[in-house]
């Protein structure tokens, strides 16, 4: 009788080694063995981040390749949401007869002062303006915030590895940093520039407490200078570096910590550089300040609210949108919404620990009132608010307390970063958070930039600390539960920079993330229109106006997809409803009457449109129509002046 199974195990021996079944051998312990290439690059990997100091010269490699593999997009790219008007329509970037100085005299948008909207950052203009003709790219440009991101993260491994010679703890803190899915939206968007550029300076500015104290007040100042220029939100630096200088110098300075003479250094630069921006600004960029900060409130309200009223007058906060349609919380008073910004902020720092779902807008009505005050996110959002810097500070205090300095040295320096990063997140949240003040937006994915180098110094520390478990099992398991947590950001993040291929994949992308929201059905229709898909606008446009009835933008361009089907008559009352909704909106009342004299509709409405001037005295709307309905055959439609810029237009002459 015949042992088939010895013969089997034969021809398998002799088949490994004449290499046929070479991803199959097994070692003695059973257990599958990699392929030789695989197992040389594990081996090579693990020896350049055990062997190797993590230094930023030793990070910025790792950290550019992953930054690069997880967020760059497709060289088709064209310009995908503000991009249109932060690129295309920025008269400082792509625009004639402005000289390179004039950065400081425009805004983000390369508006004058009287138009703007009160985004002063002129540093990222700077740069594309110096980058935008070699290819008039948004592709291109991109790069940059790939490239700063990765410096971000680089950075950020140096300044911890200096502060606890832990190369562990060290690592890995860049590496969840550069991996948060939740930043994708600005690194893979041009106009995060000014978010990634705030978060580099930032972090230089850590670097600098590195320094001796005459080197390192200058240092600090520069740095949060540099900061400021890019972004507002940089403000954030002035009690966190001040922080980082209390909680980590005597990581830092062995010898000579002098915590609180640092920390004060720290504070008076980055305040010194707070002034001195301000100042520069109301010179260079004088804009109006918001009507609600006029006056000063002499009685009244909490110290605290005056002295934030006080700053803000004093910081000459411009007057922001308040569209409900971007910012649904502009139209609660105040305590619903501050219950629906702690709404917000719980959800932000769910998506940056589990980024389960990620979209380029949250807008009304996905993100309305909430209808009462206490409920499970808002409780949350207050709890992830007050908590973490109470943790922190009583850590610091345990030790300051018992008023012996071998306890705070005892205290390994792991835990100082991580009590430094309990402390930083909420505080560098706060500015975006909706509370102190109405900002335009409700919710974007780029606010959270700054924010997540706290949660990065918190998950470092301990990522580090669980994969030092001495119990095998455990051990085990959470390794299983990191690498797991990474592939999820990983997976998360490239999907996500995947959704800006184009305009159109953006949108689709946004609608399908957060189908309630009427700006996100609207674009995606926008999108569908620009490439004759007019049948599929009408669906999205339909679903835009149910869940925004009373958004005039949703109805007009609802009358402009039927009108651009050759159905005119059906896209008046879609017209007229829009009209009366948004009296005052010069562009959509100007696409919708060219449309309707381009198919001479205008004349079988004369009645209609007067009437509608007549009740709407002094807007926009009794002006376009009456001026269409006298001087219409002179301009063949609405006067050129008066008509919206097209879409992927440059700059109106």
């Amino acid at each position: 009788m015949v042992n088939n199974e010895g013969d089997s195990s034969r021809v398998v021996q002799d088949s490994e080694k004449r290499g046929k079944y070479p991803r199959h051998r097994r070692d003695p312990r059973g257990k599958t063995v990699l392929p030789r290439f695989l197992r040389i690059g594990r081996l090579a990997v693990k020896r350049y981040f055990l062997d190797s100091e993590p230094v930023f010269a030793n990070a910025f490699a790792p950290a550019m390749f992953l930054s690069a593999l997880l967020y760059m997009r497709s060289p088709l790219s064209n310009c995908i949401f503000d991009e249109q008007e932060a690129l295309l329509a920025n008269p400082y970037v792509n625009g004639s007869g402005l000289l390179w100085r004039d950065a400081v005299h425009r805004d983000f948008w390369g508006l004058l002062p009287t138009r703007s909207i009160g985004s002063y950052r002129p540093l990222p203009n700077v740069i594309w303006r110096a980058l935008w003709p070699l290819g008039n790219s948004p592709w291109l440009l991109h790069w940059i915030n790939v490239i700063v991101h990765a410096a971000c993260a680089a950075l950020i491994t140096s300044f911890v590895w200096s502060v606890t010679k832990r190369r562990g703890v060290s690592w890995w803190t860049g590496g969840v940093y550069v991996c948060f899915a939740l930043l994708t939206e600005a690194v893979s968007g041009v106009v995060g520039l000014a978010d990634v550029l705030g978060a580099l300076f930032l972090i230089a500015a850590l670097h600098a407490l590195r320094r001796s104290l005459w080197v390192m007040g200058p240092l600090v100042f520069l740095s949060v200078l540099a900061g400021l220029f890019s972004k507002e939100s940089e403000l954030v630096a002035i009690p966190l570096v001040a922080a980082a200088a209390l909680y980590l110098s005597r990581s830092l300075h062995e010898r000579r910590p002098l915590s609180l003479l640092r920390a004060s250094i720290a504070l008076l630069s980055s305040t010194a550089a707070l002034v001195l921006y301000t100042e520069l600004r109301k010179r260079w960029f004088p804009v109006d300040v918001a009507t609600e900060l006029k006056e000063l409130p002499e009685f009244g309200g909490s110290t605290l609210v005056r002295a934030l009223h006080a700053f803000l007058h004093w910081f000459r906060q411009p007057k922001l949108p308040a569209d409900p349609m971007n910012n649904p919380l502009a139209a609660a008073d105040f305590p619903h919404r501050v219950a629906g910004a702690l709404r917000v902020y719980a959800s932000g720092f769910q998506q940056l620990l589990v980024p389960l779902r990620l979209s380029g807008d949250y807008s009304f009505p996905a993100e309305d009132v909430p209808t009462k005050l206490v409920f499970p996110k808002s409780v949350a959002g207050a709890l992830l608010m007050v908590l973490p810097p109470i943790i922190s500070i009583f850590g610091l205090l345990v030790v300051v307390i018992k008023g012996v300095r071998s306890r705070w040295t005892n205290l390994e320096a792991p835990a100082r970063v991580a009590l430094l990063g309990l402390l930083w997140f909420p505080i560098a949240y706060f500015p975006h958070s909706n509370i102190p003040t109405i900002l335009p937006t409700v919710r974007a994915e780029r606010f959270w930039v700054i924010p997540a180098i706290g949660v990065a110094f918190v998950l470092g520390a301990l990522i580090a600390k669980v994969l030092q478990l001495r119990d095998e099992r455990l051990r085990d398991v959470a390794t299983t539960v990191i690498g797991a947590w990474f592939a999820m950001q990983i997976f998360q993040a490239r999907s996500h920079a995947l959704d800006y291929t184009d305009d159109l994949a953006f949108w689709r992308a946004t609608a399908h993330a957060v189908p309630n929201s009427a700006k996100a059905r609207l674009n995606h229709g926008v999108m569908l229109g620009a490439r004759q898909r007019l049948a599929e606008r009408l669906v999205e446009g339909a679903a835009a106006m149910r869940l925004a009835p009373k958004w005039s933008m949703a109805h007009v361009y609802q009358g402009d997809t039927l009108c651009r089907m050759d159905r005119p008559d059906e896209a008046w009352p879609h017209y007229k409803r829009g009209f009366e909704l948004g009296t005052n909106e010069p562009n959509l009342i100007a696409l919708g009457l060219q449309c309707l004299w381009d198919h001479q509709r205008i004349e079988p409405h004369r009645e209609e449109l007067t009437a509608m001037a007549d009740g709407a005295p002094g807007s926009w709307l009794a002006f376009l129509a009456n001026d269409i309905l006298e001087n219409g055959d002179q301009y063949k439609g609405v006067q050129p002046k008066y008509r919206p810029r097209g879409y992927n237009e440059g700059p109106k002459k």
